[in-house]
C-alpha cells in the first residue's frame, strides 16, 4: 500500500510539473513587467484549462488563410512577372517586385504596430479584404505603372497578415498546442501549390513566350489577367469566411494589457462556452495582482493610455533588458537577412527558369510553369516536417531553424552547378523544401519570444526588417544579370549568415507558454 501511495504521489508531482512547464513563460522574469507577467500566467492557466477546442480549430483554419496570403501573393507577382514584362515591353521587370515590397513594408508597419493600438479584430478582418479588392482590380491594368500601383496596394493588405495573425492565434492557443503555430505553415506551402496549379493552365497556354517572334499583344497574353481574377476571387472568399461566418473575440491578453481585466475574463468564458467547457477564471483572479489597488479607470488614466498609443512604449518594452534587447536585435537581423535572400532568388524563379531554360534549349512557357508547380509540391512536406522538428527535445525551435536555414543556403550554392533544366529543377526542389521548413519554424518562434502586449509591435519590427531588405532584392535584380549565378551566391551567403545568427539566440521556446 505504501508503495502504491508513493507511486501516486510521484505521478501527481510529475503531472503538476508538466502543467507548470506548459504554462511557464518563454521570457525570463526581468524581461517584462511583473504585474503583467503575473496576470499573463493566470490567463495562460485559464486557456490551458479550457484546452484545444472548436474555437481554436476554427481559428486555426482562418489564420491559415492569412498564412496562405502571405506566401501566395508574392508568388503571384513572380508568376505574372514574365507575362507582364512581355506585354508592356518593360526593360526592368523587377520594378514590379519593388512596388510589391514597398507595399509589404507599409502593411507590416501599419497593421503590425496598429494591432497593438486599435486591437487585433479590425486588423485581422481588414487585411484579407484589402488584398482581395486590389487583387481583383489589378486584372484590368492598362499599363505597367498601373499593375505596379495595384501590386503595392494589394501588398499593403498582405503585409499585415503575419504580424497580426500570428499574434491572434498564439494568444488563444494552450501551451500544450503551441506547435500548431509551426504546422500553420502547411497553408503557406499549399498556397504556393494552389497558385502554381492555377497558373499552369492559365499562364502556360494563354501567355506570350520569350521565344515568340511575333509581338506580344493583350489578346494573346490574357492568361495573367484571368489568373489575377481567380486569385483575387479566392482571397475574397477567405475574407467572407473570416468577416461574416466566424466571430473573432478580442485577445484576452491584449485586453488585460490595456487594463480591461473584466473584458478579458468575459472573452475567456465565451471561448470556453464555444468549446463546450467551463472556466473557473474570475475577475478577482486578475485583480489580486494589481499593485496599488484598482487599475486607473478615471479620466487622467484614460488620457495617459491614449497618449501612450502615439509614443514608443511598445518598442522600448522589447529592449527593456539586455537579454531581451539582444534577442529582439538578433531576430530582426535574421528576418532582415532572409528578407533579402529569399526574394532575391525565389521571387524570380519563373523568370530565371525561363531565361536559363532558354539557354539550355528548353525555355518554353509551358515547361516554366510546370517546373514551378513541381517545385511548389515539395514545399508541402517541408512545412509538415518543420512542425515535427520543433518538438524534438535536443533540437527545439532554435536547432530546427538553424539547420533548415543553413541547408537552404547550401542547396542554393549547389544550384549553380546545374548543367541543364532538370538539374536546376532538382536543386530548386531541395531549396524549396528546406526553405519551407525554415519559414515554418521562423513563423512559430518569432511571436513566441515577445510578450503579448508588445507582440504586434515585435512582429511589426521583424516584418519591417524583412520588408526593408526585401525592397533591396528587386533593386539588385535590376542591375544584376539574373541569367548569371551572382544573385544566387549573394542569396546563399545570406541564408548561411542567418543560420549562424540563429545559433546565438538566447531563448528556446519549446515546451513553454508565451506571455
Amino acid at each position: 500500500m505504501a508503495d502504491t501511495k508513493d507511486v501516486k504521489d510521484e505521478s501527481n508531482v510529475e503531472s503538476r510539473s508538466l502543467d507548470d512547464n506548459l504554462t511557464a513563460p518563454v521570457l525570463d522574469h526581468s524581461a517584462v513587467d511583473p504585474v503583467y507577467q503575473a496576470k499573463a500566467h493566470v490567463l495562460n492557466n485559464a486557456v490551458q484549462q479550457i484546452g484545444m477546442g472548436r474555437y481554436q480549430w476554427e481559428l486555426f483554419v482562418l489564420v491559415g488563410f492569412g498564412w496562405a496570403s502571405d506566401n501566395m501573393w508574392p508568388i503571384i507577382t513572380s508568376l505574372i512577372l514574365p507575362a507582364v514584362a512581355l506585354e508592356f515591353h518593360q526593360s526592368k521587370p523587377p520594378l514590379l517586385s519593388l512596388a510589391q515590397n514597398i507595399g509589404l513594408l507599409a502593411g507590416a508597419i501599419f497593421w503590425g504596430f496598429g494591432c497593438d493600438i486599435f486591437g487585433r479584430r479590425l486588423a485581422f478582418n481588414a487585411t484579407l479584404g484589402v488584398t482581395a479588392v486590389f487583387g481583383l482590380v489589378a486584372a484590368g491594368s492598362p499599363n505597367f505603372a498601373a499593375i505596379g500601383c495595384f501590386a503595392a496596394l494589394w501588398s499593403f493588405g498582405v503585409g499585415g497578415n503575419l504580424p497580426v495573425d500570428s499574434a491572434v492565434f498564439l494568444e488563444f492557443l494552450p501551451g500544450s498546442h503551441q506547435y500548431l503555430l509551426t504546422v500553420l505553415s502547411i497553408f503557406w506551402a499549399l498556397a504556393q501549390l494552389l497558385a502554381t496549379l492555377v497558373a499552369w493552365p492559365l499562364l502556360g497556354y494563354h501567355t506570350c513566350s520569350k521565344t515568340d517572334t511575333t509581338p506580344c499583344t493583350r489578346s494573346k497574353n490574357f492568361g495573367w489577367r484571368w489568373f489575377m481574377i481567380a486569385m483575387g476571387g479566392f482571397a475574397m472568399i477567405c475574407f467572407f469566411l473570416r468577416f461574416i461566418v466566424f466571430t473573432l473575440y478580442e485577445s484576452p491578453k491584449y485586453l488585460m494589457g490595456k487594463g480591461k481585466d473584466a473584458e478579458a475574463v468575459r472573452v475567456i468564458h465565451k471561448v470556453a462556452q464555444k468549446n463546450g467547457r467551463t472556466s473557473s477564471l474570475s475577475l478577482a483572479d486578475l485583480e489580486m495582482h494589481n499593485q496599488g489597488g484598482q487599475q486607473g479607470v478615471d479620466a487622467a488614466a484614460a488620457l495617459k493610455r491614449k497618449l501612450e498609443k502615439v509614443n514608443l512604449t511598445h518598442v522600448r518594452a522589447l529592449f527593456r533588458t539586455k537579454r531581451l534587447a539582444y534577442s529582439t536585435t538578433l531576430i530582426m537581423c535574421i528576418w532582415a537577412f532572409i528578407g533579402l535572400a529569399f526574394p532575391l532568388y525565389n521571387a524570380f524563379i519563373p523568370y530565371t527558369l525561363e531565361s536559363r531554360g532558354a539557354s539550355f534549349g528548353d525555355g518554353s512557357t509551358y515547361l516554366t510553369y510546370r517546373n514551378s508547380l513541381i517545385i511548389a509540391v515539395l514545399g508541402v512536406p517541408g512545412a509538415l516536417i518543420g512542425g515535427l522538428l520543433v518538438e524534438v527535445p535536443r533540437l527545439g525551435r532554435k536547432g530546427a531553424l538553424a539547420l533548415s536555414t543553413i541547408l537552404t543556403g547550401v542547396f542554393l550554392f549547389a544550384s549553380t552547378t546545374a548543367k541543364n533544366s532538370n538539374d536546376l529543377l532538382g536543386w530548386n526542389c531541395a531549396f524549396n523544401f528546406c526553405s519551407n521548413v525554415m519559414y515554418a519554424v521562423l513563423y512559430a518562434y518569432t511571436p513566441e519570444i515577445f510578450p503579448t502586449k508588445d507582440r504586434g509591435t515585435g512582429n511589426a519590427l521583424t516584418a519591417s526588417a524583412n520588408r526593408v531588405f526585401g525592397i533591396m532584392a528587386p533593386i539588385i535584380a535590376i542591375y544584376a544579370n539574373l541569367e548569371t549565378a551572382a544573385p544566387v551566391y549573394v542569396s546563399g551567403a545570406l541564408f548561411l549568415g542567418a543560420g549562424a545568427l540563429t545559433c546565438a539566440l538566447p531563448f528556446e521556446s519549446r515546451g513553454k507558454a508565451s506571455l
